[in-house]
Protein backbone atom coordinates (compact mmCIF):
# COMPACT_ATOMS: atom_id res chain seq x y z
CA UNK A 1 0.00 0.00 0.00
CA UNK A 2 1.20 3.51 -0.79
CA UNK A 3 -0.64 4.97 2.23
CA UNK A 4 -1.94 3.03 5.19
CA UNK A 5 -3.68 4.67 8.14
CA UNK A 6 -4.72 2.51 11.10
CA UNK A 7 -6.75 3.72 14.12
CA UNK A 8 -5.26 7.18 13.78
CA UNK A 9 -6.22 9.66 16.51
CA UNK A 10 -5.18 13.24 17.20
CA UNK A 11 -6.30 15.02 20.38
CA UNK A 12 -5.92 18.72 21.16
CA UNK A 13 -6.62 19.16 24.87
CA UNK A 14 -10.13 17.67 25.12
CA UNK A 15 -10.99 17.84 21.42
CA UNK A 16 -10.53 14.86 19.11
CA UNK A 17 -9.59 16.41 15.78
CA UNK A 18 -9.11 12.92 14.30
CA UNK A 19 -10.98 10.06 15.95
CA UNK A 20 -9.75 6.50 15.33
CA UNK A 21 -9.76 6.56 11.52
CA UNK A 22 -8.42 3.88 9.16
CA UNK A 23 -8.03 3.75 5.37
CA UNK A 24 -5.63 2.57 2.66
CA UNK A 25 -4.59 3.94 -0.74
CA UNK A 26 -3.10 1.69 -3.42
CA UNK A 27 -0.44 2.78 -5.88
CA UNK A 28 -1.91 4.81 -8.74
CA UNK A 29 -5.14 5.78 -6.96
CA UNK A 30 -6.40 9.37 -7.00
CA UNK A 31 -8.64 9.70 -3.96
CA UNK A 32 -10.70 12.70 -2.88
CA UNK A 33 -10.54 13.47 0.84
CA UNK A 34 -13.69 15.43 1.67
CA UNK A 35 -15.24 17.00 4.71
CA UNK A 36 -16.54 20.29 6.08
CA UNK A 37 -14.18 22.83 7.63
CA UNK A 38 -12.79 21.51 10.89
CA UNK A 39 -13.62 17.88 10.06
CA UNK A 40 -9.99 16.69 10.42
CA UNK A 41 -8.78 16.62 6.80
CA UNK A 42 -5.76 18.90 7.15
CA UNK A 43 -4.79 17.36 10.48
CA UNK A 44 -4.78 13.89 8.90
CA UNK A 45 -2.70 15.12 5.96
CA UNK A 46 -0.19 16.78 8.30
CA UNK A 47 0.21 13.51 10.22
CA UNK A 48 0.73 11.48 7.03
CA UNK A 49 3.35 13.97 5.82
CA UNK A 50 5.19 13.91 9.22
CA UNK A 51 4.47 17.57 10.02
CA UNK A 52 2.34 16.65 13.02
CA UNK A 53 2.58 13.71 15.46
CA UNK A 54 -0.49 11.61 16.14
CA UNK A 55 -1.84 10.96 19.63
CA UNK A 56 -2.30 7.27 18.86
CA UNK A 57 -2.61 4.87 15.96
CA UNK A 58 -0.25 4.50 13.03
CA UNK A 59 0.34 5.73 9.48
CA UNK A 60 2.79 4.46 6.88
CA UNK A 61 3.81 5.74 3.45
CA UNK A 62 5.31 3.21 1.04
CA UNK A 63 5.89 0.94 4.04
CA UNK A 64 7.71 3.56 6.17
CA UNK A 65 6.26 4.64 9.51
CA UNK A 66 5.61 8.39 9.64
CA UNK A 67 6.79 8.70 13.25
CA UNK A 68 9.64 6.18 13.29
CA UNK A 69 11.05 6.89 9.79
CA UNK A 70 10.04 10.49 8.94
CA UNK A 71 12.98 11.19 6.60
CA UNK A 72 12.20 8.12 4.47
CA UNK A 73 8.57 9.25 4.27
CA UNK A 74 9.54 12.79 3.21
CA UNK A 75 11.65 11.41 0.38
CA UNK A 76 8.57 9.72 -1.04
CA UNK A 77 5.93 12.39 -0.42
CA UNK A 78 5.18 15.63 -2.22
CA UNK A 79 3.04 17.92 -0.08
CA UNK A 80 1.07 21.04 -0.95
CA UNK A 81 -0.43 22.41 2.30
CA UNK A 82 -3.59 24.49 2.27
CA UNK A 83 -1.67 27.60 3.39
CA UNK A 84 1.07 27.00 0.74
CA UNK A 85 4.03 28.49 2.66
CA UNK A 86 6.51 30.08 0.25
CA UNK A 87 9.54 32.37 0.53
CA UNK A 88 8.13 35.53 -1.05
CA UNK A 89 11.54 37.25 -1.34
CA UNK A 90 12.94 34.45 -3.51
CA UNK A 91 12.60 34.24 -7.28
CA UNK A 92 10.60 31.30 -8.66
CA UNK A 93 13.57 29.50 -10.22
CA UNK A 94 15.74 30.33 -7.21
CA UNK A 95 13.14 28.82 -4.86
CA UNK A 96 12.94 25.62 -6.91
CA UNK A 97 16.75 25.40 -6.93
CA UNK A 98 16.65 25.78 -3.15
CA UNK A 99 14.04 23.01 -2.91
CA UNK A 100 16.08 20.77 -5.22
CA UNK A 101 19.04 21.25 -2.87
CA UNK A 102 16.98 20.14 0.11
CA UNK A 103 16.02 16.98 -1.76
CA UNK A 104 19.63 16.50 -2.93
CA UNK A 105 18.67 16.08 -6.57
CA UNK A 106 22.26 16.73 -7.66
CA UNK A 107 23.20 16.95 -11.34
CA UNK A 108 19.68 16.25 -12.56
CA UNK A 109 18.19 19.18 -10.66
CA UNK A 110 18.42 21.79 -13.45
CA UNK A 111 16.59 19.59 -15.96
CA UNK A 112 13.94 18.67 -13.39
CA UNK A 113 13.39 22.32 -12.42
CA UNK A 114 12.82 23.36 -16.02
CA UNK A 115 10.47 20.40 -16.50
CA UNK A 116 8.37 21.45 -13.49
CA UNK A 117 8.34 25.08 -14.61
CA UNK A 118 6.98 23.93 -17.96
CA UNK A 119 4.47 21.43 -16.51
CA UNK A 120 2.97 24.03 -14.13
CA UNK A 121 2.97 26.85 -16.70
CA UNK A 122 5.49 29.06 -14.92
CA UNK A 123 7.74 29.85 -17.91
CA UNK A 124 6.80 33.56 -18.04
CA UNK A 125 7.01 33.96 -14.25
CA UNK A 126 10.20 32.05 -13.44
CA UNK A 127 12.28 35.26 -13.30
CA UNK A 128 9.90 37.01 -10.89
CA UNK A 129 9.83 37.14 -7.12
CA UNK A 130 7.23 34.83 -5.62
CA UNK A 131 5.76 37.70 -3.61
CA UNK A 132 4.92 39.55 -6.85
CA UNK A 133 2.84 36.67 -8.23
CA UNK A 134 -0.93 36.32 -8.16
CA UNK A 135 -2.47 33.74 -5.83
CA UNK A 136 -2.99 31.38 -8.77
CA UNK A 137 0.67 31.49 -9.79
CA UNK A 138 1.78 31.09 -6.16
CA UNK A 139 -0.33 27.93 -6.14
CA UNK A 140 1.51 26.72 -9.24
CA UNK A 141 4.85 27.30 -7.50
CA UNK A 142 3.58 25.20 -4.58
CA UNK A 143 2.62 22.40 -6.95
CA UNK A 144 6.00 22.58 -8.69
CA UNK A 145 7.87 22.18 -5.39
CA UNK A 146 5.60 19.31 -4.33
CA UNK A 147 6.38 17.37 -7.52
CA UNK A 148 10.00 18.46 -7.95
CA UNK A 149 11.64 15.38 -6.41
CA UNK A 150 9.33 13.02 -8.36
CA UNK A 151 7.65 11.55 -5.25
CA UNK A 152 5.66 8.33 -5.25
CA UNK A 153 2.85 9.95 -3.23
CA UNK A 154 1.26 13.39 -3.55
CA UNK A 155 -0.73 14.95 -0.71
CA UNK A 156 -2.58 18.00 -2.03
CA UNK A 157 -4.66 20.20 0.28
CA UNK A 158 -6.93 22.45 -1.85
CA UNK A 159 -4.62 22.28 -4.92
CA UNK A 160 -6.81 24.49 -7.17
CA UNK A 161 -7.46 27.20 -4.57
CA UNK A 162 -7.18 30.64 -6.15
CA UNK A 163 -6.89 29.43 -9.74
CA UNK A 164 -9.01 30.79 -12.57
CA UNK A 165 -11.21 28.36 -14.59
CA UNK A 166 -8.56 27.81 -17.29
CA UNK A 167 -5.85 27.16 -14.70
CA UNK A 168 -8.14 24.76 -12.82
CA UNK A 169 -8.61 22.67 -15.96
CA UNK A 170 -4.84 22.61 -16.56
CA UNK A 171 -4.04 21.54 -12.99
CA UNK A 172 -6.90 19.01 -13.06
CA UNK A 173 -5.47 17.44 -16.22
CA UNK A 174 -2.02 17.41 -14.67
CA UNK A 175 -3.27 15.57 -11.58
CA UNK A 176 -5.32 13.12 -13.66
CA UNK A 177 -2.26 12.30 -15.75
CA UNK A 178 -0.38 11.41 -12.59
CA UNK A 179 -2.87 8.63 -11.84
CA UNK A 180 -1.47 5.19 -12.52
CA UNK A 181 2.09 6.17 -11.71
CA UNK A 182 1.60 8.13 -8.48
CA UNK A 183 -0.77 7.90 -5.55
CA UNK A 184 -2.67 11.13 -4.96
CA UNK A 185 -4.70 12.11 -1.90
CA UNK A 186 -6.36 15.46 -2.47
CA UNK A 187 -8.66 17.60 -0.40
CA UNK A 188 -11.06 20.09 -1.97
CA UNK A 189 -14.48 21.65 -1.41
CA UNK A 190 -15.20 21.71 -5.15
CA UNK A 191 -17.27 18.62 -5.91
CA UNK A 192 -16.89 19.04 -9.67
CA UNK A 193 -13.14 18.69 -9.22
CA UNK A 194 -13.54 15.47 -7.27
CA UNK A 195 -15.87 13.96 -9.89
CA UNK A 196 -13.48 14.98 -12.68
CA UNK A 197 -10.36 13.51 -11.07
CA UNK A 198 -11.35 10.77 -8.60
CA UNK A 199 -13.11 7.44 -8.77
CA UNK A 200 -13.08 7.06 -4.99
CA UNK A 201 -13.77 9.43 -2.11
CA UNK A 202 -13.22 9.35 1.63
CA UNK A 203 -15.57 11.61 3.59
CA UNK A 204 -14.66 12.67 7.13
CA UNK A 205 -16.94 14.47 9.58
CA UNK A 206 -16.24 15.46 13.19
CA UNK A 207 -12.98 13.52 13.04
CA UNK A 208 -14.59 10.24 11.92
CA UNK A 209 -14.76 8.64 8.48
CA UNK A 210 -18.42 8.48 7.43
CA UNK A 211 -17.87 7.10 3.91
CA UNK A 212 -15.14 5.42 1.85
CA UNK A 213 -16.25 4.14 -1.56
CA UNK A 214 -16.50 4.88 -5.26
CA UNK A 215 -18.51 7.96 -6.21
CA UNK A 216 -21.14 5.93 -8.04
CA UNK A 217 -21.70 3.47 -5.19
CA UNK A 218 -21.97 6.31 -2.68
CA UNK A 219 -24.61 8.04 -4.79
CA UNK A 220 -26.59 4.82 -5.10
CA UNK A 221 -26.27 3.88 -1.42
CA UNK A 222 -27.35 7.27 -0.12
CA UNK A 223 -30.49 7.65 -2.20
CA UNK A 224 -33.08 7.50 0.60
CA UNK A 225 -36.18 8.50 -1.34
CA UNK A 226 -37.42 8.14 -4.88
CA UNK A 227 -37.62 11.53 -6.56
CA UNK A 228 -39.10 12.56 -9.90
CA UNK A 229 -38.48 15.93 -11.50
CA UNK A 230 -41.32 17.15 -13.70
CA UNK A 231 -41.37 20.24 -15.92
CA UNK A 232 -44.69 21.60 -17.12
CA UNK A 233 -45.16 23.88 -20.14
CA UNK A 234 -47.15 26.34 -18.08
CA UNK A 235 -47.42 27.38 -14.46
CA UNK A 236 -49.18 24.90 -12.18
CA UNK A 237 -50.79 25.84 -8.87
CA UNK A 238 -49.25 24.08 -5.90
CA UNK A 239 -52.66 23.10 -4.56
CA UNK A 240 -53.43 21.22 -7.79
CA UNK A 241 -50.43 18.90 -7.27
CA UNK A 242 -51.86 17.83 -3.93
CA UNK A 243 -54.40 15.82 -5.92
CA UNK A 244 -51.70 13.24 -6.72
CA UNK A 245 -52.28 10.30 -4.37
CA UNK A 246 -48.80 8.73 -4.82
CA UNK A 247 -47.12 11.97 -3.77
CA UNK A 248 -45.25 12.00 -0.46
CA UNK A 249 -43.97 15.58 -0.66
CA UNK A 250 -43.20 18.15 -3.33
CA UNK A 251 -41.46 21.48 -3.86
CA UNK A 252 -40.90 24.01 -6.61
CA UNK A 253 -37.34 24.09 -7.98
CA UNK A 254 -37.72 27.09 -10.25
CA UNK A 255 -39.72 27.99 -13.31
CA UNK A 256 -42.39 25.39 -13.93
CA UNK A 257 -40.27 22.57 -12.48
CA UNK A 258 -41.28 20.52 -9.45
CA UNK A 259 -39.50 17.91 -7.37
CA UNK A 260 -41.87 15.09 -6.44
CA UNK A 261 -41.00 12.64 -3.67
CA UNK A 262 -42.74 9.27 -3.59
CA UNK A 263 -42.48 5.70 -2.32
CA UNK A 264 -43.69 4.42 -5.70
CA UNK A 265 -41.91 6.22 -8.57
CA UNK A 266 -43.49 4.14 -11.35
CA UNK A 267 -46.94 4.55 -9.86
CA UNK A 268 -46.43 8.30 -9.52
CA UNK A 269 -45.11 8.53 -13.08
CA UNK A 270 -48.32 6.97 -14.44
CA UNK A 271 -50.47 9.10 -12.16
CA UNK A 272 -48.76 12.35 -13.23
CA UNK A 273 -49.29 11.50 -16.90
CA UNK A 274 -53.00 10.76 -16.34
CA UNK A 275 -53.42 13.83 -14.12
CA UNK A 276 -51.80 16.12 -16.72
CA UNK A 277 -54.01 14.73 -19.49
CA UNK A 278 -57.13 15.20 -17.38
CA UNK A 279 -56.20 18.81 -16.55
CA UNK A 280 -55.04 19.67 -20.09
CA UNK A 281 -51.47 20.37 -18.91
CA UNK A 282 -48.53 19.55 -21.16
CA UNK A 283 -45.41 17.95 -19.64
CA UNK A 284 -42.04 19.09 -21.01
CA UNK A 285 -40.05 16.42 -19.15
CA UNK A 286 -40.49 13.81 -16.45
CA UNK A 287 -37.48 11.94 -15.14
CA UNK A 288 -35.96 10.40 -12.04
CA UNK A 289 -33.55 12.53 -10.06
CA UNK A 290 -30.27 10.87 -9.20
CA UNK A 291 -28.21 11.83 -6.19
CA UNK A 292 -25.19 14.04 -6.86
CA UNK A 293 -21.92 13.86 -4.93
CA UNK A 294 -22.87 17.17 -3.36
CA UNK A 295 -26.18 15.65 -2.16
CA UNK A 296 -24.30 12.70 -0.65
CA UNK A 297 -21.79 15.03 1.02
CA UNK A 298 -24.53 17.16 2.60
CA UNK A 299 -26.42 14.10 3.80
CA UNK A 300 -23.38 12.47 5.41
CA UNK A 301 -21.89 15.58 7.00
CA UNK A 302 -24.99 17.07 8.59
CA UNK A 303 -25.74 13.96 10.63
Amino acid sequence: MSIKVASLTKIYDTQKAVDDISFELKKGEIVGFLGPNGAGKSTTMKIITTYLPSSSGAATVCGFDVQEQPMEVRKRVGYLPEANPLYFEMYVREYLEFTAGIHKLGKGSKKRIEEMISVTGLEKKAHKKIGALSKGYKQRVGLAQAMLHDPEVLILDEPTSGLDPNQIVEIRDLIKNLGGEKTVLLSTHIMQEVQAMCQRVIIINNGKIVADDSIERLKQANTQQDVLVVAFEKEVEKSKLAELKQLKSYESIGGNKWKLVTNDPEGLRREVMQWALKNDINISSLQAQTETLEDVFRTLTKK
